[in-house]
């Protein structure tokens, strides 16, 4: 092999793709092994291609080039993919797995049974497959389907490698758009931000600049200025100042406010944006938020509204009665409480760990079943749901499930027109619900039922907009019943009179060197001193000291993503420690998954019936059907490589998505890099999670700041006071 003569500036190489060493789906790069005729030894090729597979024929122009470390290369200027002609080549190609449902045994024998003509077969004569030994109806039409899918991908990954972007999403826009993709992409590039889940906006922008949209024009503009508002509502808010998202985005776009301020106004014109008024500012409201909110206030107006279907219980004799049943005695809180809420149609029971919140619901559940009336439980998540079934010993359904999704019109069956055949409602773990939920759950709560909403004031809100608890509570409309007491029984939990002495501004009591303790601190002096420790805690000294399995009962909550203590780095060295040598791996989205591992889903996906927040473990890889399954505690879920965007690993999670959850030993770093975030109710929320063991690995500063510190950034929202002026009878 020569070096390119310096007359000669372009070179030529061709020849069957044998082996992908590296392959970026973000940016096009790669490393191939390629067979060229006359050579005997396989040619490494680097360059960037958005799609390559197996068995390929390649036609590369570049130049050799001598690397240091690697010996001879060509780098390729430019890679064209030409699909195989050879039947080894064919094979190879299928079962790449590139088309879902052929693996390497079914390639086998589609190129035994068709030869060269299998591509022919399954695009345009798919019925033929019917003539091979096991395959059926369904299999053929999901192989033919997949085909002509993978085909429109590959358009698409070409379309946005061609404009200096990368090609991981390929396939969730395609989902999205199908066939019309490329069109639609071309027309408003701002889209696949708005639209598609993990594109950015600076990536979208970068397109629409090499598609040549104007810096200025009102197109970006009105982009960036939801896109601002989108990021404000990923915060926690429902609104933001017009003055403030003005400037926001005018500093994001670099282009004159003035223009800023008539896409605004475009934006309002086309209702997707609402004006609005907070505290006599005005505000600027994403239209479905500002419907949401609006929803909510009239919900919980309308079901104030009445007597309850359960009138004419009388407190004091059902104060005893339940007291006698259940073998109980109540405080006088708790007694209270019943009061309230024999009498109230919608009424709040609010307090921390140890409270009695449980007992107490039990209770009113306990005088209402007397009567013949149906009642209905729920949760925002599967874990809650479940714990709230075993405390009760009643059914209980997560909120979508009880909702029911339908997949047809990716809406919920049960509304204001269909509405839930209950008399009575309770939805416990309310700090977790968000606004939007929150307006999908109250119309399918008929006229006539009752109300109860359980939840922990003082934890952090909700993962998506609103603060929709604390908003009820502080409109003064709802009746609300706030438990402070510890049950002797609780007080013997260092875990529940921490999280009380935490919520108080209190640092935590130290473990005073007790066998066994449920709390502990353990002083560390620099990050790296918390990341040492907190591996060896992990892996040794929980599970041998207290015999709980590091990955089922263990769980990592850190106050960031980034960093080296936040998830990602955390669940790479986790992931290496305790799992990582379970086979088969497979790597999407710059992650490494592998049976074994326990995963996270981060958005929600009402299909497969698995929402942001739920964590279950990789049982399989089924590398033939490039899928993997998870079993999420009560089923098992089954993903598509290309879907794997939708989860993270979950040795290690941010706190935020804790909520809800609980965990047999939890284990939270705190170090003054993370002092943006260390805050009481952020502390307070990882420490509740703990059942039987919460370790707090620290800097004993940051720690002190996490207590102290209680300037939560207040979420702009209006519900609040929208639903004072209905309760004050205002529309």
């Amino acid at each position: 092999m020569k070096e390119t003569p310096p007359t000669e500036n372009v070179d030529r190489l061709s020849g069957s793709l044998e082996r992908v060493t590296f392959h970026s789906e973000e940016t096009g790069f790669c490393v191939l092994r390629v067979k060229v005729a006359g050579q005997r030894d396989l040619v490494t090729v680097t360059g960037a291609a958005a799609s390559v597979t197996p068995g390929e024929y390649l036609e590369c122009t570049g130049s050799w080039h001598n690397d240091r470390t690697h010996g001879m290369q060509f780098k390729a200027g430019h890679i064209k993919v030409v699909p195989p002609t050879t039947l080894e080549g064919i094979e190879k190609y299928l079962g790449s797995g590139m088309v879902h449902g052929i693996g390497a045994h079914f390639a086998k024998v589609l190129v035994k049974s068709f030869g060269a003509a299998v591509f022919d077969v399954i695009e345009n004569h798919p019925e033929r497959l019917l003539e091979l030994p096991g395959i059926g109806r369904k299999r053929m039409e999901s192989v033919a389907g997949a085909w002509v899918e993978q085909k429109a991908i590959r358009d698409i990954m070409v379309f946005l490698q061609s404009n200096g972007l990368g090609t991981a999403r390929a396939v969730r826009i395609y989902k999205s758009y199908g066939n019309e993709a490329i069109f639609k992409v071309t027309e408003n590039p701002y889209r696949l931000a708005l639209e598609i889940h993990g594109i950015g906006f600076k990536t979208a922008d970068l397109l629409a600049a090499k598609l040549g949209i104007a810096p200025d024009s009102m197109i970006r503009a009105q982009a960036g200025v939801r896109h601002v508002l989108q990021e404000m509502s990923a915060g926690g808010h429902c609104a933001s100042l017009r003055a403030e998202l003005a400037e926001s985005a005018a500093t994001l776009l670099e282009i004159p406010q003035p223009v800023i301020e008539s896409a605004i106004e475009a934006e309002l014109a086309e209702e997707n944006l609402v004006a609005d008024q907070i505290s006599g500012s005005p505000c600027v409201f994403l239209a479905p938020l500002y419907k949401a909110e609006v929803g909510v206030a009239s919900g919980i107006c309308r079901l104030r509204a009445g007597t309850p279907p359960w009138g004419g219980i009388v407190a004091e004799e059902a104060i005893p009665w339940v007291e006698s049943q259940k073998g109980i005695t109540l405080s006088a809180s708790q007694r209270d409480a019943i009061r309230l809420a024999l009498k109230s149609k919608v009424v709040v029971v609010t307090g921390g760990p140890g409270v009695g919140k449980t007992t107490l619901v039990n209770s009113i559940l306990g005088v209402i079943g007397r009567r013949p009336l149906r009642v209905t439980l729920c949760a925002p998540t599967g874990r809650a749901a479940k714990r709230l079934a075993e405390s009760t010993g009643m059914e209980a359904k997560t909120i979508h499930r009880l909702l029911e999704f339908d997949p047809q019109t990716f809406g919920f069956k049960r509304c204001k027109e269909n509405p839930l055949h209950t008399d009575l409602l309770v939805m416990d773990e309310a700090s977790m619900v968000d606004v939007v939920l929150m307006n999908k759950l109250l119309p399918a709560i008929p006229d006539h039922a009752g109300l109860i909403i359980v939840g922990d004031v003082d934890q952090l809100p909700s993962v998506g907009p609103g603060c929709v608890l604390s908003d009820i509570i502080e409109s003064g409309a709802v009746p609300t019943v706030r438990l402070t007491e510890i049950f002797r029984q609780a007080a013997g939990s260092r875990i529940i009179v921490n999280a009380h002495r935490i919520n108080r501004g209190e640092l935590p009591l130290k473990d005073e060197g007790k066998e066994l303790a449920d709390f502990y601190f353990i002083p560390a002096a620099t990050p790296e001193d918390i990341h040492d420790k907190l591996l060896q805690v992990v892996r040794e000294r929980i599970p041998k000291r207290f015999g709980f399995d590091p990955v089922r009962e263990v769980q990592v909550l850190t106050p960031m993503n980034r960093g080296g203590l936040g998830t990602r780095s955390l669940n790479a060295e986790l992931q290496g420690v305790l799992n990582g040598r379970a086979e088969p791996k497979v790597e999407r989205f710059g992650t490494s998954y592998a049976p074994g591992d326990k995963v996270i889903q981060t958005v929600n996906n009402y299909e497969k019936e698995v929402f942001n927040g739920d964590i279950g473990r990789i049982v399989e890889i089924r590398s033939e059907e490039s899928a993997l399954i998870v079993d999420f505690d009560d089923r098992l879920v089954e993903y598509a490589f290309a879907e794997l965007d939708e989860v993270s690993l979950a040795y290690a999670t941010s706190i935020h998505k804790s909520q809800g959850s609980e965990y047999t030993a939890v284990v939270i770093p705190l170090a003054m890099q993370h002092y943006t975030m260390l805050e009481r109710n952020l502390l307070y929320t990882a420490v509740t999670r703990g059942k039987k063991l919460v370790v707090v690995i620290g800097e004993q500063k940051a720690l002190a700041m996490a207590v102290q510190n209680q300037k939560s950034h207040r979420r702009l929202t209006k519900l609040a006071g929208r639903i004072g002026q209905k309760g004050d009878g205002i529309t």
